[in-house]
């Protein structure tokens, strides 16, 4: 019997190149090296076509009729959509690719590239996409965590987080010091931390989050 893991999308190079020869060069390369891969003609291709949250990367070309390729960059970053990806580029459009890393891209490919160079890129990518995706999952289980705390649990560990020692939280929030001991070691157990420091990340990871959490 197969687990859930078995199940998950595989990690997949999404290509958009408005050039069919370009596409079926891609196709082929990616497949010969074992790694799954879809083409699109268009950015509204793409967009149409692919399933919010599954994994890989992008190789996208920078010139593309309709939507181009940095405007499918600034259209995916606009909706929180983290997926990484690697631009193409003709020999007049480097210091287009350098404003599309400086907007987020993971990297580009000059035209005409050497096979080897592209797909280390693309791994590169992928490798990206994993770190995210671990990322966000970690965030999801610290809010998970942290919403089991009580309304005063989050008072003592807000006071924690900013160094202040149990009589002083004892003082400020007009409780006993057994009680401050007692609150702080069971929102230590209930967010699964063992120092202090790990308190301080986690709650920095939480803010970091929240922060950059889609905006309704």
């Amino acid at each position: 019997m197969s687990n859930a893991d078995d199940r998950r999308p595989l990690a997949t190079a999404y290509v958009v190149d408005d050039d069919e020869s370009i596409r079926t060069l891609w196709r082929w390369l990616m497949e010969s090296n074992g790694i799954p891969v879809r083409t699109f003609a268009t950015a509204m291709e793409f967009i149409d076509g692919y399933q919010l949250g599954d994994p890989g990367c992008i190789v996208l070309d920078l010139r593309l009729p309709g939507m181009s390729g940095l405007e499918l960059q600034d259209y995916l970053r606009r909706r929180n959509i983290e997926i990484p990806i690697v631009f193409v580029t003709g020999h007049g459009d480097v210091s287009a690719a350098v404003s599309a890393l400086k907007g987020g891209a993971v990297d580009f490919i000059e035209k005409p590239f050497g096979y080897k160079h592209a797909l280390a890129i693309i791994q590169k990518a992928f490798e990206r996409d994993a770190e995210i995706r671990r990322w966000r999952a970690r965030g999801e289980r610290l809010s998970m965590l942290y919403a089991s705390l009580t309304e005063r649990e989050r008072e003592v560990a807000r006071c924690i987080a900013g160094g202040k020692v149990n009589r002083i939280i004892a003082r400020e929030l007009g409780i006993s010091m057994k009680t401050v001991e007692f609150h702080r070691a069971r929102l230590m157990e209930k967010m699964e931390v063992a120092s202090v420091a790990e308190l301080v990340q986690q709650l920095m990871q939480l803010s970091e989050s929240i922060a950059s959490a889609p905006r309704s």
